[in-house]
């Protein structure tokens, strides 16, 4: 895939960047090396090799999914500028 100068500026739209008409050609020839570069991955052979989420063998420590206040509602409230029965007070925004 290559990538032109219109494609740059959508790039850069969708991404929000503003990017000055001289950096479009600059821009162009380094999404099109990282593109080449992804491409040059993809021809590697990968067949029988298991995915890994770390270079040593290891098991992920888990923690049960238990739903919990955390046990420090009282300092969270500590911060509010104001509170009402353990609640937060803000102000309305819907009329």
């Amino acid at each position: 895939m290559s990538v032109d100068s219109a494609v740059v500026r959508r790039i850069a739209h969708l991404a929000r960047i503003a990017v000055e008409e001289n950096e479009v050609e600059r821009l162009r020839g380094e999404l099109n090396a990282i593109l080449s570069f992804v491409e040059t991955l993809s021809e590697v052979d990968v067949e029988g090799v298991e995915p890994i989420a770390s270079v040593l063998p290891m098991q992920m420590k888990k923690r049960a999914d238990v739903v919990t206040d955390g046990a420090i509602a009282d300092d969270v409230l500590a911060n509010a500028p104001v509170k009402e029965d353990h609640y937060f007070v803000v102000p309305k925004v819907i009329e």
